[in-house]
């Protein structure tokens, strides 16, 4: 651990610091790079071109929590914790196409406005405009960007070097399951999807750990105070979603559950970090649902869990 993270955790309890010691970090990396260094190098030349692109969604999204390569790669580590000792059990097309998903899945948060209407024509928004109007654009695409993202990576494929049209495809559903996706649909996600090497990629699993990973991406880490002033925020719902943010300072990845490391007294703030771990767990729950009953893997988290550590600290002091 560096210097300035030990000084930020170092009066952590032993089971939090416990609960952030990460074993595994960069391991899909190391491991691709391991097993296939062309696919490797084609996912490390794709990262160098994505992180312009990732950066645009603040043209829209000016106050939103972060999106930019830095989620990324939150969303890879928290990927890397999640799998563990299982990662043997990937191959190499599963492992890039994971990858990719991870930085591609929020492409669609930033797209221009010729995309946008050339996009919107081919996604199926439902009953969505029964409620919503057509003319909040920021709104859709926060709404939709699953969608966007995969129409995002269709459009530009050709920019990425990406091997083969089933890559292509995993990727896309991978990056769209990342929300709202049916992950228990045969044809959208199939168990063993083939790919020209011979292997196959298990598009629910990989899915389910995108979407799990996404979702536990809640701690202060993800919006640097330096690069946020929190101060100026005026939208009730940024103000509500960054208060959230900073009181996480961690979440911990043990075997049989997530844990929220909350610093907090506000009772405004607490309650809305209940409701959010309430809306994880059902997240949690589809993702251990779908997985379990259509693939031979398995997330052994099973809860969502709130640790206050002020609270623990102000104990140990009396």
């Amino acid at each position: 651990m560096c210097l300035l993270c030990y000084n930020k955790f170092r009066h952590f309890s032993k089971e939090v610091r416990t609960a952030m010691k990460n074993e595994y970090d960069y391991a899909m990396e190391r491991r691709l790079r391991a097993l296939s260094p062309e696919l490797h190098s084609r996912f490390t030349e794709s990262v160098f071109g994505l992180q312009n692109i990732l950066s645009n969604y603040l043209l829209i999204f000016p106050t939103f929590t972060d999106h930019t390569e830095l989620h990324s790669m939150n969303v890879i580590d928290f990927c890397n914790r999640i799998i563990g000792s299982e990662l043997d059990k990937l191959n190499a097309d599963e492992i890039y196409s994971l990858l990719m998903g991870c930085y591609f899945h929020d492409t669609g948060m930033g797209i221009r406005k010729k995309d946008y209407d050339e996009f919107a024509s081919k996604i199926d928004f439902g009953d969505y405009f029964d409620t919503h109007s057509r003319d909040n654009i920021s709104d859709i695409i926060r709404d939709f960007h699953n969608e966007f993202s995969g129409q995002f990576i269709r459009k530009y494929a050709e920019l990425f070097d990406i091997p083969s049209e089933e890559h292509l495809n995993a990727i896309i559903q991978i990056s769209r399951g990342h929300r709202k996706t049916d992950l228990t649909d045969e044809e959208e996600y199939p168990v063993a999807m083939p790919v020209g090497s011979g292997n196959t990629i298990c598009l629910p699993y990989l899915a389910g750990l995108i979407r799990l990973a996404d979702e536990i991406d809640v701690a202060a880490g993800r919006n640097l105070s330096f690069l946020y002033n929190t101060s100026s925020l005026t939208n009730k719902k940024d103000i509500i979603e960054f208060g959230k943010h900073e009181a996480i300072k961690e979440v911990g990845v043990l075997r049989d559950s997530f844990v929220l490391f909350v610093d907090t007294d506000d009772e405004f703030v607490l309650n809305n970090i209940g409701k959010m771990s309430l809306k994880m767990q059902k997240t949690l729950d589809e993702c251990n649902f779908a997985v379990e009953k259509r693939t031979p893997f398995t997330f052994t988290q099973k809860t969502i869990e709130i640790k206050n550590i002020r609270s623990s600290n102000e104990n140990n002091r009396q």
